[in-house]
């Protein structure tokens, strides 16, 4: 299928008057979209929430039209939910996950009254700890089953190898003893595969968290109010890629709620998501504009965005689909590597890629940058980090975030023996 830009030329040129690239710009019309979509995709459980992962676009811009839309949010670190709590979250409206937590950060998702998502049974204790026994009356704990996660003959991911959630067993006694303590409500939360593209992945993530929600009832007595199947939803970087539906995945969800816990007695538990990459990625694009052409062994086009802009290309060899503005329908009969200017081979946006004849001056849109995009970006080189755009859905734009300069680089140094001319 056909990938098409949300951004115009005559667009990206009276944006670009104002705000030079390279430019994270962000579609609120479709964020907006996709999240009512969401939404009524699990319309048929009255507790459905989307924790949004602030991790993947952590702006509090994006997070205000989220949380307008209904959405709360999943946080991993102290930033992240000071971030949260600077849109008005609190309370039920944040998930806290993290893993090698600080106290720092526990004690503030304490603070907020957040749901918060043991991932060790050691942190029952630490928990005991920094609450001084005064723990939470719901707590949430994260499952790690081991071995392969499959769908029919294929491997999805290798959750024994991940660093992530604790045994059935440690989670039974972790339940027992937050029971002792208090704690009368309990959430079971797994992520056991990235990035999928298939419609049974949540409804058999799902499957496997009911099961277990059953088994952890029948156990230890305890009230199962929420299962979070966190992230995992991915979408198509490709054209030719199949694309999430997802309004089967919520029915196959569905399906399964009625299967295994409807018979149970355990149809008042909540269904809760914490997705990222699904709710962003495809309504962000990095907007780059061509400065140099090189014809070597290869034919190169070098634009104004870097690795330090995003980093998936050169981090995973990740695919992001590349529109020419203005070229649209042209003939893609040529072929080209689209590169940046750090001093890095991998410093590229496409291998080979073909694209349309390229002109110096082209502005370029690198597609599916909405999440995990500009947040990983860095400052290798001396790169600076770029602005963020808000595409409203009246057609006007607002900078969301200012491109770094200079002295932003230099602010956290001890200059006081240096003088720097920026």
């Amino acid at each position: 299928m056909k990938k098409t830009a949300f951004l115009t030329l005559p667009k990206a040129k009276e944006i670009i008057a104002q705000i030079p690239t390279p430019f994270h710009i962000y579609d609120e019309a479709g964020i907006r979209r996709n999240a009512r979509e969401l939404k009524a995709a699990f319309s048929w459980n009255s507790g459905f929430r989307e924790y949004f992962a602030v991790k993947a676009t952590p702006n509090p811009h994006i997070m205000k039209v989220l949380r307008e839309e209904g959405c709360g949010f999943d946080c991993s670190s102290y930033t992240e939910l000071l971030l949260a709590e600077a849109v008005g979250a609190a309370g039920e409206d944040v998930m806290f996950s993290s893993n090698v937590t600080p106290e720092l950060d526990m004690r503030k998702a304490y603070e907020l009254g957040a749901y918060i998502n043991l991932d060790d049974a050691t942190h029952v204790e630490f928990l005991e700890r920094i609450t001084q026994g005064n723990v939470p009356e719901t707590v949430c704990l994260r499952y790690n089953p081991g071995g392969s996660f499959s769908l029919g003959n294929t491997i999805m991911d290798m959750p024994r190898d991940a660093k992530y959630g604790m045994t059935e067993d440690q989670m039974a006694g972790a339940i027992s003893r937050l029971m002792s303590l208090g704690t009368r409500h309990f959430g079971i939360h797994a992520f056991l595969a990235s990035n999928t593209t298939t419609n049974e992945y949540y409804p058999e993530l799902a499957a496997t968290l009911f099961r277990l929600a059953v088994r952890l009832r029948n156990a230890t007595g305890c009230h199962i109010s929420f299962v979070n199947l966190s992230g995992g939803i991915g979408v198509d970087y490709r054209p030719e890629q199949p694309s999430c539906n997802i309004n089967i995945i919520g029915e196959g969800v569905r399906a399964r709620y009625e299967q295994i816990l409807t018979p149970q007695g355990m149809n008042d538990i909540a269904i809760y998501t914490e997705l990222g990459r699904f709710m962003l990625a495809p309504y962000g694009h990095l907007v780059t504009t061509v400065l140099h052409q090189k014809h070597i062994y290869r034919e190169y086009i070098g634009v104004d965005a870097c690795a330090a802009d995003l980093m998936r290309p050169a981090m995973y060899g990740a695919y992001h689909h590349i529109t020419v503005l203005g070229k649209e329908d042209a003939i893609l009969d040529h072929v080209y590597d689209v590169t940046g200017g750090l001093c890095e081979n991998n410093d590229k946006f496409a291998i080979e890629r073909s694209l349309p004849a390229i002109d110096i001056g082209d502005i370029l849109v690198i597609h599916d940058t909405g999440a995990h995009g500009h947040c990983m970006g860095y400052n290798y080189n001396g790169k600076l980090r770029s602005a963020e755009v808000l595409l409203r859905e009246d057609g006007s734009f607002k900078m969301i975030r200012r491109a770094e300069t200079p002295a932003d680089y230099f602010a956290t140094l001890d200059i006081t023996d240096f003088q720097f001319h920026v």
